[in-house]
């Protein structure tokens, strides 16, 4: 099987791949954390915005777990794990869309100070995922990835934070559904991103390592 320069750079296990694995490792398991308390305080507080972070962290963790197989392999191998993320995402997002409507109509009554507090904690672990994934920022579509969904976790859990703060201002659940929305909309991006550039990842890497990744 022959390789071309960029691809035998590509697939060399060194210590730069090790220190990848690891990374993946403590995000993925974050992220299974944060899907159990975000998602059990989401169902006990009736809260939308707390269930779509609870989605979303699920993605990203299914991603995490895509990206380890990504990780040492071809250009292709990384941009299919990307693929899948990116279609994971758009999913999730349309499965949020479905929840929120579901709630408009048949109403519900989120617990404001719960949302602000989960979101909060939320928000502390998504750093340590953001410190933890810097550092391979630029190390493949697979990495920019999971930047990509951890920084959309920030933003989604300042806006739980501003919407709970709404809820108890106004004793109104639009805050929370509202927030549920902004998710959605978030999270259909960032599948939206990831498919972009897992497309010009293939074919910038062209047919050659895709017969060699075959």
């Amino acid at each position: 099987m022959s390789k071309t320069k960029g691809e035998d750079t590509e697939i060399r296990l060194d210590a730069s791949n090790a220190a990848e694995r690891r990374t993946l490792l403590w995000v993925l398991g974050i992220n299974f954390t944060q899907v159990v308390v975000a998602g059990t305080v989401g169902i006990v507080a009736q809260s939308t915005g707390l269930l779509g972070a609870a989605l979303d962290n699920l993605g990203d963790a299914v991603v995490y777990a895509v990206s380890l197989y990504a990780v040492g392999r071809t250009v292709i191998a990384k941009s299919r794990a990307a693929t899948l993320s990116g279609i994971l995402l758009i999913t999730l997002a349309v499965g949020l869309l479905g929840e929120v409507l579901r709630r408009f109509f048949a109403g519900a009554e989120p617990l404001g100070l719960a949302m602000i507090l989960t979101a909060l904690a939320n928000a502390a672990t998504n750093l340590l995922c953001l410190r933890l994934l810097r550092a391979h920022r630029a190390h493949g579509v697979h990495f920019r990835a999971s930047w990509i969904f951890t920084t959309n976790d920030m933003l989604a859990n300042a806006g739980i934070v501003l919407s709970g703060a709404l809820v108890m201002l106004f004793n109104s659940p639009l805050p929370d559904l509202l927030i549920g929305l902004a998710v959605a909309g978030m999270v259909l991006k960032g599948g939206g991103d990831i498919l972009r550039e897992a497309h010009q990842a293939t074919r910038t890497a062209g047919p050659r390592q895709d017969e060699g990744s075959a």
